[in-house]
């Protein structure tokens, strides 16, 4: 069978210059690499909820599409400009109709607050490049999104903020120490959801490569004491990178990509 799937872009076109200098691609392209990846006869279309004139016929042809992807970035729902309205507004109208969603990082924040969760800066600190020891609790080893991956683990993440009320209905599959809600499955409207706060989409050296093009702002902010600090902290994650299986890391997408072929 031949998946069409439709990947929204979470970056802005300056954020998305970023995501490109450090690891050579947008945060779209690089999840359409990994679908392509896994399903090579996959058919993807992006789309950057800004753009209105693509969001007007991503929604004209929407019951063209097997399944939707949020993607992560670099924005922070509580600045709640024009464009992450946008966002917004763009679940919203996914949510009217019968789609199988996935929603990494960004894209969980944006589809919770338009279910009607609320997102918070994370209370714990941030994940700056990893997220360590993810428990899956008793729900998530029931959830079809944890197929066959290990009950704990460690991830590529990258986030500052969190869902600290998750929408009604939904429930929570896995935890760590810095976010309590690191995934949630809900059904907003026709849509049914599973959203992660960490990267399966994302390799460890590019977690890196992207923290080295924010080592200014992020030891500016506090999240490392000084320089030596923030270079300790990459090398455990290029420690880590060497530890890194393929399967493990991108099961969710894998067991994604299965339950839309249903």
């Amino acid at each position: 069978m031949s998946l069409n799937i439709l990947i929204i872009e979470g970056n802005n076109s300056d954020d998305s210059s970023v995501f490109v200098k450090a690891v050579g691609s947008t945060a779209a392209d690089n999840l359409k690499n990994l679908v392509l990846e896994l399903e090579p006869y996959s058919n993807t279309k992006i789309i950057n909820p800004i753009n209105d004139e693509e969001t007007k016929e991503a929604l004209e042809n929407i019951n063209q599409y097997h399944g939707i992807i949020f993607t992560g970035g670099a924005m922070r729902i509580n600045d709640m400009t024009d464009e992450i309205k946008k966002h917004i507004n763009f679940a919203s109208n996914c949510f009217k109709h019968d789609k199988k969603i996935l929603a990494i990082c960004w894209g969980l924040q944006v589809c919770s607050t338009a279910a009607g969760g609320t997102v918070e800066p994370a209370k714990s600190g941030a994940h700056i490049g990893i997220a360590s020891d993810v428990k899956i609790n008793e729900e998530g080893q029931k959830n079809l999104i944890y197929k066959n991956k290990k009950m704990i683990f460690t991830t590529p993440a990258f986030n500052y903020d969190e869902v600290c009320a998750i929408p009604e209905g939904a429930t929570l599959l896995s935890s760590d120490k810095v976010n309590h809600v690191m995934a949630i499955h809900f059904k907003s409207g026709k849509s049914e959801v599973w959203g992660l706060q960490y990267h399966p989409d994302y390799e460890y050296h590019q977690m890196v490569l992207l923290a080295n093009a924010r080592k200014e702002r992020i030891i500016k902010n506090k999240q490392f004491k000084d320089e030596n600090d923030f270079d300790s902290h990459m090398n455990y994650i290029n420690e880590q990178d060497k530890k890194l299986d393929f399967e493990n890391r991108t099961c969710e997408v894998r067991n994604w990509l299965d339950f839309i072929k249903n």
